[in-house]
Formats: structure tokens, sequence, C-alpha cells
């Protein structure tokens, strides 16, 4: 059994959140520079060049890509071997709230969804737990912001709607998402499980590299055909118009039931931002 003091937690968990708020993953940064260079319509390019303007002065100067700092989406795989010696939530917690204060990033929680008062300090934190063999502790910290949170659905299939049901719903949500999230967008989507499951999947398949498929060559071959047909819409950048309506649509499946067919569609803007470390 490996001991971790909640102290190294709550250390990670602040740095990550600065981290993953001024500095865009490379594969990201990569899929952005790539439709850049493909895109033909002139504003649509001039809007990425600013896009990849912004995340290069952020990550220059240490300064947030986007002023919306996001709800502090923090995904922990602890190994079963490993002791948490304190307060794991709270240390999380305290890591949010050290982070958010010492980066300068903007706070975005409020206590009571309908009595809207802020926290002050962005906590809570919606914390994720998986427990997997071994005894490390991985963090994730993946900060969302709500323009594009909003515009994520998720609908209860019948098994007889098939793939041409998901087809249809994954498109009609980018497309009624429109410039609303901030395109370029990545679209995670979650199939199977039960109703909560399939939304948690599609916001996990935010967190997989934009240049990695799925392992399954079928769903490999569905990510590129929607990620093409997403494209095909035209909304294009920041909703100017154009090719690069989406960098990657992400697919993550799992068994379900005999009468169901769940359908998570979560949608991230640009500014798909997650940094993890292993204690």
């Amino acid at each position: 059994m490996r001991t971790i003091k909640a102290g190294a937690v709550t250390e990670a968990v602040k740095k990550l959140c600065i981290e993953a708020n001024c500095d865009l993953p490379a594969d990201v940064r990569e899929a952005i520079r790539r439709c850049r260079q493909d895109e033909t319509f002139p504003i649509a390019r001039s809007v990425l060049e600013k896009i990849e303007e912004n995340y290069l002065i952020a990550a220059a100067e240490g300064v947030p890509i986007c002023q919306d700092t996001g709800l502090a989406c923090v995904f922990l795989r602890l190994g079963q071997d490993v002791h948490i010696e304190g307060d794991l939530r709270a240390a999380v917690d305290e890591g949010v709230r050290e982070g958010y204060r010492e980066g300068y990033l903007r706070k975005s929680c409020v206590a009571d969804p309908l009595r809207r008062v802020n926290t002050g300090d962005n906590t809570p934190a919606v914390i994720y737990y998986d427990i997997v063999p071994g005894d490390g502790l991985e963090i994730t910290v993946a900060p969302k912001g709500f323009g594009s949170e909003n515009m994520s659905q998720i609908k209860m299939l019948r098994p007889s709607d098939g793939l041409d049901g998901v087809r249809d719903f994954v498109l009609r949500v980018a497309e009624e998402a429109g410039p609303n999230p901030c395109p370029p967008i990545v679209v995670g989507v979650g199939l199977g499980g039960t109703f909560d499951k399939a939304a948690l999947l599609a916001k996990q398949a935010l967190l997989r590299p934009l240049d990695v498929r799925n392992a399954d060559p079928y769903y490999a071959e569905l990510e590129e055909e929607l990620l093409m047909k997403i494209n095909a819409l035209g909304i294009g950048p920041q909703g100017f118009g154009g090719r690069t309506t989406a960098l990657a649509v992400n697919i993550e499946v799992l068994p379900t039931h005999i009468a169901g067919l769940p359908c998570a569609v979560n949608i991230n803007c640009h500014v798909t931002r997650h940094r993890t470390a292993v204690l």
C-alpha cells in the first residue's frame, strides 16, 4: 500500500488548473494549424490565424487562453493500492481554490443553480472517480467553459434508430449549436451505458487526443464521416462560414441494455483544455 499525502494532490491540482487554462494541448494546436492551412475561405482563415495568435500569446505570457476559465472538472484515476492521507475531495477543492486565485482565473461557479450566488473561488470542483489497478494517482484537470457546455445534448434513442439515428442526432446537435460554442468545435460522443453514463462517456471523449481515432475501425470510420458532415455544414470558425466547423469527433462506447441506445453529445470549443499529472 502506497501513501500519497493530500497536500501533494492540492499542489498538483493547483498547477494543472493554471497550466490547462494557459497552454493549449499540442494535439489541439496542431489540429488548428492544419485546418488553417487547409481553409480556403479568407475570413475563416483569418479567424483561425487570430485563434493561433491568441493561444501563442497566452502560453508565452502565462495568461488564460479564454476569459471563460471554466468549471473545474477533475478526473481522478485512483490506484486500488493507494491510500490518500487526508481528505481527497478537500485536497482537490483546495487545489482549485489556490490555482484559480494564483493564476488570476475567472471564478465561474455558483453555489446553487437557481439562487446564483458565486462561491468566489471556483469550488467545488466536479470530480469523477475511477478506481484502477496499481499504486498511482492520475489527475486530469479539464476546465469546461459553458458557451460550449450549454450546446450539449443527450437523447435516449430507440435501438431501431440504429446508426442513422446516431448520425442524425449528432449532426442536429452540431447544427443547432451553430456559432454559439465558438467553433471550430470538438465533438465528444458517448454511446451506450445508461442515461448518465453516456453523458460521462461523451465528456471523457473530449480528453482523447484529436489525432487518435477510436480503436475499433467501425467507430473510427464513423468519427471521420461525422467530422466531414459537420464541416460540410459551413458554420465555420466563430460562425463566419468556411470549411472548418469542427476539429475532431471523438466517440466512446459502452455496452447497453437491449431496449436502449443512449447517445450523448458533449460540445467543446476550440479551447479544448486539459492537463494531466501522475503522482
